[in-house]
């Protein structure tokens, strides 16, 4: 896979919430770190995705923030 985004973190998928429309992925891309994404659900049967399955997250922004307490 090849792409310009700088931000691609591999993962397992932990969680998959099915709605009507879309669907809610969660990978697990370190030990107790996770990304959720909210998808198509065509997207995601077209991924295959299923529990367990490795996939990759993908963040592309304009902008990122940080922030502290």
């Amino acid at each position: 896979m090849e792409i310009s985004a700088r931000n691609a973190f591999k993962g397992t998928v932990k969680k998959i919430v099915t709605g009507s429309v879309n669907d809610e992925v969660s990978l697990e891309i370190a030990p107790g770190v996770e990304v959720t994404a909210v998808i198509t659900k065509t997207s995601a049967e077209t991924l295959g995705l299923q529990e367990g399955k490795q996939a990759y997250a993908i963040i592309k922004a304009s902008d990122v923030m940080v922030s502290v307490d």
